[in-house]
């Protein structure tokens, strides 16, 4: 049987959990309390920056789309009626190229 990446980062994981449970049975109510208001300090700060982070992102999308769809405009006028006859008829449009070159046996 032989040990390869998985096996040790199995080893090392419940190694650290052990570790960390032995640290916990010996704190005292008082470093269990503060380690607990740590952790759901810790945890709302991120939650907050998560919510602010999305915020952000949604706003950067809805800017995008209007940008994309006005410079989309501007810049090719025909891909907006393009694809308006596209969704709307459903029917598939599919463009063949001849180059006149026939090849020989």
């Amino acid at each position: 049987m032989s040990v390869n990446n998985k096996h040790l980062a199995t080893f090392l994981l419940g190694a650290a959990a052990a570790f960390g449970a032995y640290k916990y049975m010996k704190m005292t109510d008082e470093e269990k309390e503060q380690l607990a208001r740590d952790i759901k300090d810790k945890a709302n700060k991120l939650k907050d920056s998560a919510t602010d982070a999305e915020k952000q992102a949604m706003d950067y999308f809805v800017e995008l789309k209007s940008k994309g769809a006005e410079a989309m405009k501007e810049y090719m006028p025909k891909v907006e009626e393009f694809f308006e006859n596209l969704f709307k008829s459903g029917s598939k449009t599919t463009t063949t190229s001849t180059t006149g070159n026939t090849p020989t046996p």
